[in-house]
């Protein structure tokens, strides 16, 4: 027996490299664990080796395998991506390439191989990559991990020229994703990094067993969350030792997020040999079956993608929700805006199930105008254009194209229906709270009741102060402090009386004071506090010069504080009482001085700070007059309250959604 041999692949230096240009370094770790399994091992290792200095001194990949065929070393290490075998789909690495792919991590490789009987070393440098030399082993000389084996392999690199070596942590999430279809399909097969097992990555596994023209067959798809390094989306027909007979690429493969490997396994697949002729008996119908496996691998794999899909868009409709790519809805009644945000989402959801390369494709920016345009045109006349826009550029099913209709349609009937119902409850407060102005604004309404009145209605100051938000502490309390330095501001006279109000009834109520410090955008879309502070006289009251002046002073008080000094805080102060004094001069005047503004019941206008005075009776005309033509429409029958108690009709108004009978 020679004691050395040497050899040649058929490809040039140039030609290897050229081949490897694109390659990442550590693949060329993939590639050797690829040749181990290749060669029936059960078991690989991967061992990195570091100098004195903590340098990368060797990797050594370890298999059980079969090791080197020394007989046949022309097809093992002499041909270039050339299978020895036509069509062997088992093999990842059959195509003879891998083990040259070192070249991108090292300067030098060698194998020490054991099998049937022989031991041997074969060498290659990478500055000759296309030759290699090797020598037969003496006993003693052979490497120490495949002693214990029957046969094996154990390629060691070294001389590296890379240092893009990942750590072992990433590593060992770089061989989960790159062999985990493998692992998950060979439960008896493993991989160690470093003494480390690698895990297969997270998963979930759909299986169902069907017949197909008499035969059974077992399928199953595993669903990955993260996409395979390397190995795409594949239907694998499985012989029962697990060898790949032959696959093909999953139709699953352009899904959004979705990433699977199909495997059918079946008794008949033992005796199918996809390479049969034509001209034998069985052809046509082992052709028939395999056909039909892979329509129902197929329209498996489509069903896990439909459940899939529905998480995933439900996950993505959550995530564009906490970053803000619906709008606001600020100025909007508070359960109109929830209604709106969900009729928003619903018609989002809809088109990302539809066609989920739509939103999936969008960075955020985009999205975000996107989502915002749906909005809009969804409350408007034009809703029906939505579904012609969409069929007309998005690639729908016959399905997504009837399912998408029917929810555009019943988006239209929803709107319409809300509408009316937020319109007639609206309707209804301001009857109740107009009967309470005409007739009983001389009882005793506590602070507390009123408050929580106001809050949820303060869509009645107009639209822009239709959600108001949350006390802010700080702001409120300064702000309320602020106000008690005006003088007088609490102490009610004669002068101040409505007629058939007396004044000791009028001190037992109080004014209503509510601060709010709300997070907008101006004209010039930049981020600013809007600090609204709304003054309501007690019912009792009617509003005169004396009042105007108290805001007059409280602006200037407001002007003048440093904690509200900032350029980013303006202010609207409103003050509201039952009437205005027939008496008064003061208030109509400054508010004709300023009526070029076209905002009804202004009376105080610079940069810093906008005051309004108004009557309850011109906000209950205001709602009339801007939802004129719906309430005629509507028609509605408003109830008798003479009859009702007081206190019955402030709970009522109190509620978010007042009863109507």
């Amino acid at each position: 027996m020679l004691k050395t041999f040497q050899g040649t692949a058929e490809i040039t230096d140039a030609g290897v490299k050229k081949h490897f240009k694109n390659y990442e370094p550590s693949n060329a770790i993939f590639e050797l664990v690829w040749n181990g399994f290749d060669a029936n091992a059960y078991s690989v290792d991967v061992v990195t080796n570091l100098n004195d200095l903590d340098g990368l001194e060797s990797i050594e990949i370890i298999d059980d395998g079969d090791g080197i065929d020394l007989n046949n070393l022309k097809n093992s290490f002499e041909k270039f991506n050339e299978s020895t075998k036509k069509d062997d789909e088992d093999k990842h690495g059959s195509h003879g390439k891998g083990r040259l792919a070192f070249h991108r991590l090292c300067a030098s490789a060698s194998w020490f191989t054991k099998s049937s009987g022989h031991n041997a070393k074969i060498d290659i440098e990478a500055s000759a990559i296309r030759d290699y030399t090797g020598k037969y082993l003496q006993e003693g000389e052979q490497h120490a991990s495949l002693v214990p084996l029957k046969s094996g392999t154990c390629v060691i690199l070294k001389n590296f020229t890379s240092n893009q070596l990942p750590r072992d942590d990433e590593l060992i999430e770089k061989l989960s994703k790159e062999f985990g279809w493998y692992l998950a399909l060979n439960d008896d097969r493993s991989i160690k990094l470093n003494g480390v097992l690698v895990e297969i990555p997270s998963h979930d596994i759909h299986q169902k067993n069907v017949r197909i023209l008499a035969q059974g067959f077992t399928i199953k798809v595993i669903r990955w969350d993260d996409k395979p390094s390397s190995e795409k989306s594949y239907n694998y027909l499985i012989s029962n030792n697990n060898k790949v007979i032959t696959k093909e690429l999953s139709k699953a493969n352009n899904k959004v997020s979705f990433h699977t490997s199909a495997y059918a396994f079946s008794e008949w697949l033992e005796g199918y040999d996809p390479d049969t002729l034509e001209l034998d008996p069985h052809h046509a119908e082992s052709k028939k079956i395999i056909r039909e496996t892979y329509r129902i691998m197929t329209e498996f794999q489509r069903e896990i993608y439909k459940n899939y899909l529905r998480r995933f868009v439900d996950e993505e409709i959550s995530r564009f929700e906490k970053s803000g790519y619906f709008p606001s809805y600020t100025g909007l009644d508070r359960e109109y805006a929830e209604w709106r945000k969900e009729n928003t989402k619903k018609i989002v959801k809809d088109i990302y199930l539809a066609d989920p390369q739509v939103f999936n494709r969008l960075s955020a920016k985009p999205a975000k105008i996107l989502i915002r345009l749906l909005d809009k045109v969804l409350v408007s006349n034009e809703n029906d254009t939505i579904f012609e826009v969409l069929e007309g550029v998005l690639d729908l099913t016959s399905e997504s194209v009837e399912n998408l209709a029917k929810q555009l349609k019943e988006t239209t009937f929803e709107n319409i229906i809300g509408t009316i119902e937020s319109l007639r409850r609206r309707q209804h407060a301001i009857h109740m709270l107009k009967e309470v102005m005409d007739n009983r604004f001389s009882e005793v309404l506590e602070t507390p009741d009123l408050q929580r009145i106001i809050e949820n209605n303060t869509w009645l100051f107009g639209p822009q102060y239709t959600t108001l938000g949350a006390e802010e502490n700080t702001f409120t309390s300064i702000a309320k402090n602020l106000r008690n330095k005006i003088k007088d501001v609490n102490i009610v006279s004669d002068s101040d009386i409505e007629e058939g109000a007396d004044l000791e009834g009028a001190n037992r109520q109080v004014d209503l004071f509510l601060a709010r410090k709300i997070p907008i955008f101006d004209s010039s879309n930049k981020p600013i506090f809007k600090c609204v502070i709304v003054e309501i006289k007690r019912p009792s009251v009617s509003l005169n010069k004396k009042h105007l002046q108290q805001v007059d002073d409280y602006c200037e008080i407001i002007s003048k504080h440093p904690a509200f000094a900032s350029d980013k805080m303006k202010f609207e102060v409103i003050l509201i009482g039952r009437k205005i004094s027939k008496d008064d001069f003061q208030i109509g005047q400054r508010m004709n001085n300023l009526k070029d503004k076209s905002e009804f019941g202004l009376v105080t206008y610079n940069d810093k700070i906008k005051c309004y005075v108004k009557d309850w009776y011109t906000i209950f005309d205001e709602f009339n007059l801007s939802n004129n033509y719906l309430l005629k429409t509507l028609n509605s029958k408003l109830d008798d309250l003479s009859a009702r108690d007081t206190t019955d009709i402030v709970v009522d108004l109190q509620s978010r959604r007042p009863k109507m009978t």
